[in-house]
Formats: structure tokens, C-alpha cells, sequence
């Protein structure tokens, strides 16, 4: 029959898109349509008449819309009263007199309607299963719930929110939908919580006990179809209660109480999702990434809860006015620094699932995203004959987890109390360390990827260095067969250390390989033998096979240079000048006694051109 399927679809079809209004008047609508369907619509102008809308088992056997009739009338109500408690919400005085007993009035018609069909279903003529009778004991139980919480009669609520809760968790183990859960996670569980508050009853009361303390097992019939569901439900409260909660955290050494039922269910349940993780992993085989990534969301979502429940307890002291010197405050900081990094931890460690095998150090583009040893092969076949772009695209999404996991790690030193515990900033700065190597390594093989083998070799050297320093600090971390997480362990530093290692020394070859065949200056290649080169360095070798030209050729060979000084002629000295003054006197005394002798007049000197002139 499906009473919770049908309810829970209804609700959520219509407030999609709409308002509790709005899906008032579609269930009318719905109402009278499923009345003409059963032929017992009432006549324009007639008289209701209330017998006809009173269903009996064996209608219900007959037909199920009959079934129908009654879970759209109880609905209605249901819708109506939410939609006038929308509307007067934002009053300043609150609801209240007429408005508050309209509220009440109709929640307690429809829980009445509810409690009706449940009758029905539990007799031998309606030919309903066990569940069906849960079901509408469940659903009339969260009406009745409703109607005494908008009444304020919190012993009454907590009785009828618990009987609801105890049939939704053992529905809940029997099925694997979650629709039950939802139910309980978003209004019975909420409801429970403020009904105990205004009960006066501590926070410290865990919720699975409140509710075995308010739950009435008087029923014989209730208690039997229980127990042939999930007979430890009666005993634990729930079915989320599969450990007995904790009542203390240990963090750093230190060991905290924990004052809050809802922090200790919930810490309870981190351990609970840790160990089915460790089951999933260890005993499912090979998996593909996403897979393996998918098991965390259950640790995750838990270990959020408990830092949710952490943040609204401390809210709920300092409303209250405790200051941050409290015991109470102090303990709650030391909790809230402690779940939120188990749950960052918990991040860490899907994200370097994600990244691959051995953290992504090897360098592999999605050989494991096959599930069997053939396809593996075929995968890594592919993968080394995949174009550069593809390539260097798989690097770049490795790329961005390593760049969330160092922001992840960067919040844990946010926390609280962190920055002062010194050892525990060194391990997160190796750590850090750890993941930025591994990041270089990345974005190193995208560089010899595309070419750039300087570059490669530059960031090879950075992570290794980054590498060495950061196992000083964490190389006495063992390992453990736990999911990883945050934990950096000595083989994980070691694999990466000698991954490292043969990188740069391939890195160093190809760098190395393109300066060696360049033609140097000097070399043998042009030609020239050894001894017409020796005023120059061999910088690539000594060719031993052309040490000289033999045999030898006729070659010009200078032996002294020309002395070529122009500028001796128009120099004088001193004492050449001197010299030149007495030569030329006496050339011309010799002169003059030469024509004394002959007896002719010296012939004066010509001037001009041709002897004209003056």
C-alpha cells in the first residue's frame, strides 16, 4: 500500500513548486475526485453526509482507494493547518487564541481520521501487511505529535513523536529507501530535541533514550510487529544507535567530556561510518576511484553532523551568557577543533583517493579505471598513445585535488588551539610540504609533456627537496591498513622519494641530450684539424683522427711582418734638426765657391707656374 511513500510524494510534488496553501487546495481537488471515483461524492445543493465517509476494512480489501480517501482527508488538514500557521508567522504578537486553536483543531481531525484508518488496517478483513499497520501507526502517531506540540504538551508530544520514531527506525533497517530516514532526520528528531528541552530534560540525555523512556510498549499487538522487524530497535531506541555513545573525546592527549547527547551520538556514528568504511575498501577488491571516493560520503555526512552539533551547542551557551573562561565553553572548543579535523581529514583523504594509486605519484592517465586486469592493460595501452592535450588535461584535474587538499590543510591551522601546539603545526607543514611536492611532480610531467624539459627539471628539484624535508619531520609515521586521510605515512614518503629520484635524473638527461648536439665552436666538424686549432678550447672533445693534414699542403706561412711607419717622414727632432740646418748651409756655401769659380751668377730660383710668377 505504501501509506509513507504515498504521503511523502505527495508533500514533496506539491511544495516543489508551491506553498502549504497551495497544496491545500491541490489535495482538495484530489479529494473530491477520489470521491466521484468511489461514487460517494456529495450532490450540488445536498447535505454531507459523515457515514459515507466513514471506510471500513473490508472496503479497504475492495478497493484501495479507499485507502486513499482517508490519507487525502487527514492530509488536507494537515495542509491546512500548516498553511494558516504560515500565514500568522510573522505576527508580532505570535500565534495565538483563535488562530492557535484553529492550528490545533485541525491537526487534531486529521490525527483522529489517521488514527481511524489504522484501526481499519489492523483488522483480518482489510488484508494489509504488517508494514501497511506500522505505517499508518507511524503516520497517525506524527499528527497526533503535531497537534500536541502546537498545544504545547510536551510529555503528551514526546509519547506520540516517539512511537513514530521507534516504527520509522524499524521500517527503516527493513527497507532500503530513505524515505523513512529523511522523516526522522528532519522532523521527528528536531521535534523530540525541543520537546525535551521545554521537558526539562538535559541536554546530556542521549536521543535514543529519551525515546525508549517516552515510548509506551503497552500494546502487545505494536510491540509484536516491531520486533518481527528489528527486535534491537526496542532496546536501542533507533536504528542509528548501534554502539553505545561515547562519553569522552580524546584530542592531542587530551581527554575531554562530553556534555552534549547529540555530540556523543554523533561522534558515535563517525566511529560506526569508519569502520564500514574500512570494510567497504578492504573487501570490495580493485575499484575505480569515484568509487573508492563514493564510500566516504557516510563518514563524511556523520562526521558533519557532529561538527554541526558541536557548533549549535556552543551557540546554545553563549545565548545563555557562558562566558569563553567556562569549562563547559572550553570543552566544546576543544571538541569543535577535534571533529572539525576529523572531518577535514576525512576530505583529505577522498581527494587523494581521487587523485589515484600511491597519492597519483606514478604517472598513469586512468589505468585504473577498469575493473579488470585486461581492461587495465587496454587502458594503459590508450593512455600512452593519448594526444598531449588529453594528457596534460588528466594532469591539471590532479592538479586542482592537490590545490584542495593544501586548502583543507590550511583550515586545519585556522582551528582552534592549533597554531599554539607546536608539534602538530610541524607535521601539518610537512604535510603540506608533502602535497605541494607532489603537485610540482604534476606539474612537472605537463612541462616534459609539452617540451619544456628546463622547467620539468626545475620543479623535479623542488619537489624532491620539499620531499627530504618534509621526512625529517614525518618519517617515523608507520604505516596502517585505515582509509587514508590526512596521515602521511614513511612508505608514502620513501615511494615518492624514489619516484622523485629517477624524474630528475631522466629530467638532467633531457636537458642534458640537446646541449650535446649543438656544434660548438672549434669542434671537429669543421673540418679543420687539431693543430690549426689550438688557440681554442675543445669544448666537445678532441677529435684523435684529424690531429693534422697529412699529407701536408704548400700554404703560405708568415714569418715577419712588414714595418710600415708613414708618419717617420714628418717627424723632427731636435737634434735631427740641427743636423739638417748645418747640411744645407753647406750645400749652399759649396754652391756659391762653384760659381765664384766659373765665374757665373747664381740663377735665381723659379716661381710660378712654368717659371711665370713673381
Amino acid at each position: 500500500m505504501d501509506i509513507t511513500k504515498f504521503i511523502v510524494s505527495h508533500r514533496e510534488k506539491a511544495l516543489l513548486y508551491g506553498d502549504y496553501s497551495n497544496y491545500w487546495q491541490q489535495l482538495s481537488t484530489k479529494l473530491v475526485n477520489c470521491r466521484k471515483k468511489l461514487s460517494i461524492a456529495t450532490k450540488n445543493r445536498g447535505k454531507f453526509d459523515p457515514k459515507k465517509s466513514q471506510v471500513t476494512a473490508e472496503q479497504i480489501a475492495e478497493n484501495h482507494d479507499y485507502l486513499h480517501l482517508q490519507l487525502l482527508t487527514a492530509e488536507r488538514t494537515w495542509a491546512q493547518a500548516m498553511s494558516i500557521k504560515a500565514t500568522h508567522s510573522a505576527d508580532a504578537k505570535g500565534i495565538a487564541g483563535r488562530t492557535k486553536s484553529h492550528i490545533v483543531s485541525r491537526l487534531v481531525k486529521g490525527a483522529r481520521v489517521a488514527e481511524q484508518l489504522a484501526e481499519s488496517l489492523a483488522s483480518s478483513g482489510s488484508g494489509a501487511s504488517s508494514t501497511d499497520v506500522l505505517e499508518a501507526r507511524a503516520y497517525a502517531a506524527l499528527l497526533r505529535g503535531a497537534s500536541q506540540f502546537e498545544n504545547r504538551s510536551w510529555e503528551a508530544c514526546l509519547k506520540s513523536y516517539a512511537l513514530a520514531r521507534i516504527i520509522y527506525s524499524a521500517l527503516a533497517t527493513s527497507a532500503k529507501v530513505d524515505i523513512y530516514k529523511d522523516l526522522l532526520s528532519e522532523t521527528i528528531d528536531p521535534s523530540i530535541r525541543y520537546a525535551s528541552y521545554q521537558a526539562k530534560i538535559p541536554r546530556t540525555v542521549p536521543l535514543a533514550e529519551i525515546t525508549l523512556k517516552a515510548f509506551q510498549s503497552t500494546d502487545s499487538d505494536l510491540v509484536e510487529r516491531i520486533t518481527a522487524l528489528n527486535s534491537a530497535v526496542l532496546q536501542q531506541g533507533g536504528v542509528d544507535a548501534k554502539q553505545a555513545a561515547p562519553a569522552t573525546l580524546e584530542w592531542r592527549g587530551r581527554q575531554v567530556k562530553i556534555e552534549d547527547a547529540a555530540i556523543s551520538a554523533a561522534w558515535a556514528s563517525v566511529a560506526v561510518a569508519k569502520g564500514k568504511l574500512a570494510d567497504k575498501l578492504s573487501s570490495a577488491g580493485l575499484l575505480r576511484p569515484k568509487d573508492k571516493a563514493g564510500a566516504y560520503d557516510d563518514i563524511l555526512a556523520a562526521s558533519q553532523d557532529a561538527v554541526d552539533a558541536t557548533k549549535q551547542a556552543i551557540d546554545e551557551l553563549k545565548s545563555e551568557g557562558v562566558s569563553q573562561g567556562d569549562s563547559r565553553m572550553q570543552s566544546l572548543q576543544i571538541t569543535r577543533t577535534a571533529v572539525n579535523y576529523e572531518t577535514i581529514s576525512w576530505r583529505i583523504g577522498r581527494n587523494r583517493v581521487l587523485v589515484g594509486e600511491d597519492d597519483g605519484s606514478k604517472l598513469d592517465f586512468g589505468a585504473t579505471a577498469r575493473r579488470k586486469q585486461k581492461d587495465e592493460e587496454e587502458a594503459e595501452d590508450r593512455s600512452k598513445n593519448e594526444a598531449p592535450g588529453r594528457q596534460i588535461g588528466r594532469l591539471k584535474e590532479k592538479i586542482v585535488l592537490y590545490d584542495g587538499i593544501l586548502v583543507n590543510i590550511q583550515s586545519i591551522k585556522e582551528l582552534p588551539g592549533v597554531a599554539n601546539d607546536q608539534d602538530l603545526s610541524a607535521r601539518l607543514d610537512a604535510t603540506s610540504q608533502y602535497f605541494t611536492a607532489l603537485k610540482s611532480l604534476a606539474i612537472s610531467r605537463s612541462h616534459s609533456i609539452a617540451g619544456n624539459a628546463v622547467n620539468a627539471l626545475a620543479l623535479i628539484k623542488h619537489a624532491l627537496d620539499l620531499t627530504e624535508a618534509s621526512i625529517s619531520v614525518l618519517g617515523n609515521v608507520e604505516s596502517t591498513n585505515d582509509p587514508k586521510n590526512i596521515q602521511v605515512t614513511k612508505s608514502d614518503l620513501t615511494l615518492l622519494k624514489k619516484v622523485l629520484a629517477g624524474e630528475l635524473q631522466r629530467s638532467r638527461a633531457l636537458v642534458e641530450i640537446p646541449n650535446l648536439n649543438k656544434p660548438t665552436a672549434g669542434s671537429s666538424s669543421s673540418g679543420k684539424p687539431l693543430s690549426a686549432q689550438l688557440s681554442s678550447y675543445p669544448v666537445g672533445g678532441v677529435d684523435l683522427n684529424n690531429i693534422i693534414t697529412y699529407p701536408p699542403k704548400l700554404e703560405s706561412i708568415p714569418v715577419k711582418p712588414l714595418f710600415l711607419d708613414v708618419a717617420w717622414n714628418y717627424i723632427e727632432y731636435p737634434d735631427k734638426q740641427a743636423a739638417k740646418e748645418k747640411a744645407a748651409a753647406q750645400q749652399q756655401q759649396q754652391q756659391a765657391q762653384a760659381a765664384t769659380e766659373t765665374g757665373e751668377a747664381p740663377k735665381p730660383q723659379k716661381k710660378g707656374w712654368f717659371g711665370f710668377g713673381r
